[in-house]
């Protein structure tokens, strides 16, 4: 029989113990090892048969077990301990409280996911785990920031494999009660539902459930609720499920509803309303149709307008590297919904306008939705100027206003508490985030090297019994007996160089490449002398049997008796097998295929472990790979032939395992200790472990984009939105007029026949700007190394002096220095100029001399 419903009964907690329920719906715990270690006192078996999972704790310890709790003055007294400390976190003044006024109020924070805790399965991979670093971030540094996102009742998926090695997806029914959530409701009560437009007169409804990570709120909407019809009922059923019909249902409740929930939510606890909205991917770009239509009905702003101050207050942030990776609904589809909702779909549709026509393109929303963007890295930043030119036509790709921000990660996660405890994430220059400049984690310099590689290889060892201990329950899943198992006990090696791999699983990441010469992987696995051992994990999309295909082919590999105790994959990939992949690997590989990796974070929490990473220079190592953090795998960039590149690159991975990795690890000295590659690990922690920091990736973010973003939102909305009307009106008289801009003549004086450096060239340039003010263009001189083709390299601008005016005509002015030997060239060009535009850029116009 089936269960009509499933809820969750919870333990009647004594006064003594109510406390408890604080700390449960806090998810501080899952960073926090204090209040952890706590949870784990009150039943050390139970803690363990949970997973570490507080909230299933409380459900299930006994009655008998909590009196005898409550009257242990010891325990109360660490309880309050805890609680104390808990409320000074979310209470005292942190960094972020030192930036004064200018600093927006409150920060929504939209994603379609959201990595916090393995007891929260609200993620797929990378894009939802970084959102959780963000917000877990955002609270050690007090930044005011709300999230949004949906809860879905089945997660993303548990992954399982079938006797062949194919992988298999189990769906799990997910108690929200049973959940460290609660349900926002109105004062007398009631949950509070939001609702979002359909077609037909339809309507979606939802429930909105809080969860408190630190000092910041996640509200996560619900779409499995009573009011629904059962197909509304299903929007939140899976992450990333379903067709385009339910995805774009999934991403209007994110956007839209999203928007309505914090409404609901600023109202109902005094929250100031957010003056930045940061959409995290194209996903949630319906939040700014929807502020557009609140504008429109609550201060009668035209559609222009409105847009104007939807944009200034939006910060758009892109992951893909790839168009295939971009969200793209059929434009019928976006009429068919959006016919009735409020927003005049000639407007709304030119939003997502892509090359076909016939496509609505939700990346492309994003950006012309936000007057600020950027990429995850600074590789991907420049790949993502690439990918977008289009949208600013008449721009080199180094002026596509697209910036970069590059990820970090959150350390009081990832880290090994063992490593914590020894200082290795301890700076004589104090709080990296109050220091300006880079920063050095130089107490692991104190570290004796005997100390820090016996604590490496007790990470390595507590990797092992977690490789064996899943190794065995894998084989049992997959239809072995019981006396088939016995292997496991003695698989793996705590003394051999251990080498992880885990991560989603689409091709581009290239998880069988090790595998292009198994033979040649499998002597290195099975060298009597100084052998490696190899954990892999990753799941791939449950639509995607390529990625299926892959999997299956490595557990086929790794099934084989004679290497089986060298070589796993691993079923199930979450937060919580993350941790000892990170804590105990020596070695992180990543080989991609560049620079179809936005940033890769994985690599960073191995480093932060002092794990080496062993990676293609794509993403965040292509910036940080620094020759002594690591390994540079060679990219044969130029090959067409996708097959021969994979050999070439292959290759290389298995040379320099065998020429330099291996022989690292194994060198040592007299005291068993390897000296050279503990300074490598020793180097890793100090140099590399400050960059990754997820507390640096928000403090950029708040500096270079959530203040200005404020600032823009604020000016603005002044005097009843006076600018964004002037702004609208101003931005429509410039693109009307633009085509008739023209840069008549340019000359120069000054330089001679033979220039030196050090001289200066003087230009004047001829402007004609009918029906316009100089007021309303910048002129700019731009100059810089020229090649054979007269195209410009290396460029600076230099703004232009307006020196008078004839009519329409205009003459600009500007001494340009000679600081470089060798060709050299110059041009003038013409851009829009606004106090109100963040780039100069943004309108996606120009006029060259």
């Amino acid at each position: 029989m089936r269960a009509l419903r499933r809820f969750t009964v919870r333990a009647s907690l004594p006064e003594e113990l109510l406390p408890l329920s604080q700390l449960v719906t806090n998810l501080r715990w899952s960073w926090h090892a204090e209040t952890r270690d706590l949870f784990e006192a009150l039943d050390p078996e139970l803690w363990r048969t949970c997973n570490g999972d507080p909230v299933k704790v409380l459900g299930e310890v006994s009655a008998e077990r909590l009196a005898t709790l409550a009257r242990d003055r010891r325990f109360v007294r660490r309880l309050q301990d805890v609680v104390d400390d808990l409320q000074e976190y979310l209470s005292a003044p942190h960094w972020y409280q030192s930036l004064g006024e200018g600093a927006p109020a409150t920060v929504a924070y939209f994603s379609a996911e959201f990595g916090i805790t393995e007891v929260l399965p609200q993620y797929s991979g990378g894009l939802g785990i970084l959102a959780g670093d963000h917000l877990k971030a955002a609270s050690d540094l007090g930044v005011p920031l709300v999230g949004v996102g949906l809860l879905y009742r089945a997660g993303y998926f548990e992954q399982g494999l079938s006797a062949d090695g194919w992988q298999l997806e189990h769906y799990p029914s997910l108690d929200p009660h049973g959940l460290p959530l609660k349900l926002l409701r109105q004062p007398d009560g009631t949950a509070v539902v939001i609702n979002v437009p359909l077609p037909e007169g339809r309507t979606l409804f939802a429930h909105v459930w809080r969860a408190q990570v630190g000092r910041v709120a996640l509200l996560l909407l619900d779409s499995d609720i009573e009011e629904n019809t059962p197909a509304e009922r299903g929007v939140t059923d899976r992450l990333y499920g379903g067709d385009e019909d339910h995805r774009l249902r999934q991403e209007m409740l994110l956007g839209i509803g999203g928007v309505r929930a914090l409404r609901a939510y600023c109202q109902l606890t005094g929250t100031p309303a957010p003056e930045v909205y940061h959409a995290n991917e194209g996903h949630a770009g319906f939040l700014g149709i929807e502020r557009i239509r609140e504008l429109t009905e609550s201060h009668g702003l035209s559609f222009s307008e409105a847009l104007q101050a939807v944009r200034a207050g939006t910060v758009f942030t892109t992951h893909t590297p790839v168009p295939a990776g971009i969200d793209r609904f059929p434009r019928a589809l976006i009429e068919r919904y959006f016919a009735g909702f409020g927003v005049p779909l000639d407007h709304l549709i030119p939003l997502g306008a892509e090359e076909d026509p016939a496509k609505f393109n939700m990346a492309h929303m994003g950006l012309r939705l936000g007057q600020r963007a950027n990429g995850v890295s600074q590789l991907h930043g420049h790949v993502s100027r690439s990918m977008f030119r289009g949208l600013w036509p008449g721009f080199d790709e180094g002026d596509v206003p697209i910036s970069s921000i590059t990820n970090g990660v959150h350390a009081p996660t990832w880290t090994a508490r063992e490593l914590v405890e020894m200082g290795t994430q301890v700076s004589s220059q104090g709080d990296p985030v109050d220091v300006e400049g880079p920063v050095h984690f130089d107490g692991v310099d104190r570290i004796p090297s005997g100390e820090l590689w016996s604590t490496r290889r007790m990470l390595r060892g507590r990797l092992v019994e977690e490789v064996r201990r899943r190794l065995r329950d894998t084989a049992l899943s997959r239809g072995a007996a019981e006396s088939e198992v016995g292997w496991t006990d003695s698989a793996f090696d705590p003394d051999v160089l251990t080498i992880g791999f885990a991560r989603r699983v689409p091709s581009y990441k290239r998880l069988t490449l090790m595998l292009r010469d198994p033979e040649r992987l499998r002597a290195l696995l099975l060298d009597p002398e100084r052998p490696v051992q190899l954990v892999i994990a990753g799941k791939s999309h449950p639509a995607d049997d390529g990625g299926k295909q892959l999997i299956q082919q490595m557990v086929k590999f790794a099934d084989d008796p004679a290497i089986r105790h060298r070589i796993a994959f691993l079923p199930g990939y979450d937060i919580g097998m993350a941790r000892y992949l990170y804590w105990g690997c020596d070695v992180w590989l990543n080989n991609p295929l560049r620079p179809l990796e936005a940033c890769g974070t994985s690599g960073m929490k191995a480093a932060l472990n002092g794990g080496l990473n062993l990676s293609i220079r794509d993403g965040w190592w292509d910036e940080w790979f620094d020759g002594q953090n690591g390994w540079a795998i060679p990219t044969a960039d130029g090959v067409a032939d996708p097959e021969r590149r994979d050999d070439i690159e292959a290759r290389a991975i298995y040379e320099l395992l065998g020429n330099q990795v291996i022989p690292r690890f194994y060198e040592t000295d007299r005291d068993g200790v390897p000296s050279r590659w503990v300074e490598m690990v020793r180097h890793t922690l100090r140099e590399t472990g400050p960059k990754v920091l997820a507390t640096r990736m928000v403090r950029d973010y708040v500096q270079q984009l959530y203040v200005p973003a404020a600032g823009s939102a604020r000016a603005m909305a002044e005097s009843g939105y006076g600018a964004a009307r002037t702004e609208a009106v101003w931005r429509a008289r410039l693109l009307d007029r633009w085509s008739t801009v023209r840069v008549a003549h340019v000359e120069a004086t000054g330089a001679g026949d033979t220039p030196e450096i050090g001289s200066t060239l003087a230009l004047r340039a001829e402007v004609e700007l009918p029906g316009l003010m100089p007021t309303d263009v910048q002129v700019q001189a731009a100059y810089g190394r020229v090649d054979d083709a007269d195209g410009l390299h290396e460029v600076t601008t230099l703004p232009m002096a307006h020196e008078h005016t004839e009519g329409s005509r205009h003459w600009f002015t500007a001494t340009v220095p000679l600081e470089r030997t060798g060709a050299f060239g110059y041009t003038v060009r013409v851009l829009p100029h606004s106090e109100h535009l963040a780039d100069p850029a943004e309108l996606g116009v120009v006029a060259s001399a």
